[in-house]
């Protein structure tokens, strides 16, 4: 689950789901919850609606 920037292009929050976007808030650590939390008010206002997007494969 991608929350994008509305304003800084490469910039926002990113969160593990299940295909069909959800994410467990007990799988997440505190931090990651709580960024979790404020990504989702900040839809519209910061963010932009968030998408599912299949993770990058990571290099090496």
């Amino acid at each position: 689950m991608c929350f994008r920037s509305l304003f800084a292009s490469g910039r926002g929050y990113a969160f593990p789901c299940d295909g069909a976007g959800r994410v467990d808030l007990d799988g997440l650590s505190d931090t990651a919850r709580n960024n979790y939390l404020y990504a989702r008010a900040m839809v519209g206002k910061e963010l932009a609606v968030p998408a599912v997007e299949a993770e990058e494969p990571k290099a090496g």
